[in-house]
């Protein structure tokens, strides 16, 4: 009977010690990110491997930027990666939107249809150009037509989200498009595009993806932005130090064979560091916008870009 009892008592004390650690284990923090499906947008794709004990990382991915900001607004993810126009577009109007660290500058490109006789930014002048309102790609855009003394008037702007403009191209639905990678690439593999040009020659440069957040995530949650933060910093040297794994993730991913892969990574730069350059660039960016009249006003940049938690 002894044994019998010590055996119960043996028993109890594992279903207990199970009862404690299953809940524990269960209450890892979920941070969900958002991301667009782009190459530029990939990094959140790395964060597992850098989530400290304790969090866990849930991706969710939105079609255009807009979506993108418009989960952070009312936050259906605690932090979202977007165009720096949907952000700056969001905060001048006043919503809650912060942005924390840079994401990826390039992977923008205006690519042509081959056989369009289009060989010169002028010659876009009356053909069907397939932009994305909103985006820092359509903000870009506009100033490259300014510089070419043209306006949006003297092109037939086409609204195409980012995933067709390749087979918007290839249909012939546009004569050319403002894209973003891999589109570019897609189009220019398949012997459909050439790049027209790569439009960083703004005084705004190739400044284009952000990681932002809620506000009120700023105020009431630092320490899992901070943690966020550092997961953000590893995972995106990672990706910029492990060509062969940023080609591997973009084939899971974004179904990129190897070559395609390899061909759009090379117009992309992750990023992480948010310093004064950066924080300028953005400034002039948001004021580029307002001259354009597509803000009313500029963002509060003392609440708009937080630089306090970020890295050293």
């Amino acid at each position: 009977m002894l044994s019998r009892r010590l055996l119960l008592a043996t028993l109890s004390s594992c279903v207990l010690a199970l009862s404690i650690a299953t809940p524990a284990q269960a209450q890892d923090k979920v941070i969900k990110v958002g991301t667009l499906k782009l190459i530029h947008g990939i990094t959140p794709y790395f964060y597992d491997q850098f989530t400290p004990p304790g969090y866990k990382i849930e991706v969710l991915t939105f079609e255009t930027p807009t979506d993108g900001k418009n989960a952070i607004v009312t936050k259906s993810v605690d932090f979202g990666t977007f165009g720096l126009a949907a952000a700056t577009l969001g905060a001048a109007a006043g919503e809650p939107v912060t942005i924390i660290a840079p994401q990826s500058n390039g992977g923008m490109a205006i690519v042509a249809k081959k056989g369009a006789g289009i060989s010169s930014f002028k010659e876009l002048k009356g053909k069907r150009v397939g932009v994305l309102p909103g985006t820092t790609q359509e903000a870009v855009f506009l100033e490259r037509l300014k510089a070419e003394g043209m306006t949006i008037k003297d092109v037939q702007s086409v609204r195409v989200s980012f995933s067709e403009m390749a087979s918007a191209l290839e249909r012939g639905d546009v004569d050319a498009y403002v894209g973003a990678e891999p589109g570019p690439s897609i189009s220019v593999s398949r012997g459909v595009g050439e790049i027209l040009e790569l439009p960083y020659s703004t005084p705004a440069g190739s400044i284009n993806m952000v990681m932002a957040t809620h506000s009120d995530k700023i105020k009431g949650d630092p320490e899992t932005v901070k943690v966020f933060l550092e997961i953000h910093k590893k995972a995106t040297e990672f990706a910029n130090s492990n060509r062969p794994a940023l080609i591997e993730k973009a084939g899971a991913v974004l179904g990129l064979s190897p070559e395609l892969a390899d061909l759009a990574a090379n117009n992309v730069e992750l990023a992480w560091k948010i310093d004064d350059a950066y924080v300028d660039r953005a400034k002039f960016y948001g004021s580029l916008m307002l001259e354009r009249k597509q803000i009313r006003r500029l963002p509060n940049y003392e609440t708009f870009i937080n630089t306090d938690l970020a890295p050293k």
